[in-house]
């Protein structure tokens, strides 16, 4: 079980613990301004990676045609999947990205 924010819910919070268990610390950035529920698109920055900051996205799983379309420039490795978000996550997901770059693996 996860804590997950209301969806709407904008700002750079860490994510430190679930109940008793440690977690990876992931830096919050936002959810999808106009979902209504509790399992929206979402966008982390993970600041702990080996190779440094890495973005952490919460999206629909693209459908076997989208897929399809995009393993023709980028075949899917077996740990990778394809995901979809609306622009409307373009804000937070920029601000994500600028945060990871500007901090590098100092983040």
């Amino acid at each position: 079980m996860t804590l997950v924010p209301a969806c709407g819910t904008v700002g750079a919070t860490t994510r430190n613990q679930l109940a008793s268990e440690a977690i990876m610390a992931l830096l919050f950035f936002g959810t999808d301004p106009n979902s209504g529920g509790g399992n929206c698109p979402a966008v982390w920055v993970d600041p702990d990676t080996a190779e440094g900051p890495e973005l952490v996205l919460q999206g629909k799983v693209a459908d076997a045609v989208t897929r399809a379309a995009c393993s023709q420039d980028s075949p899917l490795a077996d740990d990778e999947a394809v995901i979809r978000i609306s622009v409307r996550m373009v804000d937070q997901i920029r601000r994500a990205c600028d945060a990871a770059e500007a901090a590098g693996p100092q983040l």
